[in-house]
């Protein structure tokens, strides 16, 4: 079963982590946040999507889009995706 909420995958040391919890929580947007540190699971998600890189944050849509790294265009775009679906 697709996850409902947005998934976002990363660490709190994570500058791009960061920025995009910071992008969802001001614009009021429902997120799951999944930490890679101690977390191998979460980690084999990252490393799963991402061709055995840990590139992160990695973002996983309700939609099935996936973003890496995104700017705050990309993630407004990605959201504007969302509510038109």
């Amino acid at each position: 079963m697709p996850e409902k909420k947005i998934q976002v995958y990363g660490a709190m040391w994570c500058p791009d982590t960061l920025r995009a919890i910071s992008y969802f929580n001001e614009n009021k947007i429902d997120f799951d946040f999944n930490s890679i540190e101690n977390n191998e699971e979460n980690l084999k998600v990252v490393e799963g999507i991402n061709s055995g890189l840990r590139i992160i944050p990695t973002i996983v849509f309700p939609n099935q889009m996936i973003l890496t790294e995104p700017s705050e265009a990309e993630l407004t775009r990605a959201i504007e995706k969302l509510q038109v679906s």
